[in-house]
């Protein structure tokens, strides 16, 4: 699978961390992206797709949770609930910083993605960061048990979604990043919208993906 290429970059964005940015900036500048508006009770939380070079491609940072509190064991991406007065985009980048100790200010986010109006009572925003010399994750033991990447090439993959038919006639997703990884939604439907959306330049929406009984937790 190869991403679409701006015909002045000669740089394939899959496997240069700086074409990609080119490549992310255009498209999430001309994306219009959703928000779940208020309503009563609704909490919101910010996500972070932070892209950087691993093994020398250019990769995105998944995270499995620690084995307590919320989302135990769970894959996701580092982010977490807005403090109040925050706005998405701030709370991603703290929780960034919180959650692995890579640290992003503004100068470093392309755009934000659709929110994903989670059942667990959260709106989550996903916004989409580049950072070109981040230093070793330091993750925090007491909200990450570990620290991933995935490569840009394995998003696009054509084998990496998944969708395993439902009982009630609906589809799952999961995203197939490597052998025993498989990611749900909500983590895997904005990783689907990421890579559809900025990897293959397509325009789709993900707030009625289905997701499994635990993310309700």
């Amino acid at each position: 699978m190869t991403a679409p290429l701006d015909p002045l970059d000669p740089l394939d964005p899959l496997d240069d961390l700086a074409a990609f940015r080119r490549l992310a900036a255009a498209k999430l500048g001309s994306f219009a992206h959703t928000t779940v508006p208020d309503a009563p009770g609704l909490r919101r939380a910010g996500v972070v797709l932070c892209a950087v070079e691993h093994d020398g491609v250019p990769s995105v940072i998944l995270i499995k949770r620690a084995d307590r509190g919320r989302n135990a064991g769970q894959w996701g991406l580092p982010g977490g609930r807005l403090e109040d007065g925050e706005t998405p985009e701030e709370a991603a980048l703290r929780e960034l910083h919180e959650e692995i100790g890579l640290a992003a200010g503004s100068a470093d986010v392309l755009g934000r993605l659709d929110d994903f109006p989670a059942a667990s009572g959260f709106a989550i925003t996903p916004v989409v960061v580049v950072l070109d010399d981040p230093g070793p994750p330091a993750p925090s033991p007491d909200e990450v048990q570990s620290v991933h990447h995935a490569s840009l090439r394995r998003l696009a993959d054509d084998d990496t979604p998944h969708w395993v038919p439902q009982p009630d006639g609906g589809s799952l997703l999961q995203m197939r990043l490597g052998p025993n990884w498989r990611v749900h939604a909500p983590t895997g439907a904005m990783l689907w919208q990421f890579r559809e959306v900025v990897l293959l330049g397509r325009d789709v929406r993900v707030a009625d993906f289905v997701q499994p009984d635990w993310t309700r937790r």
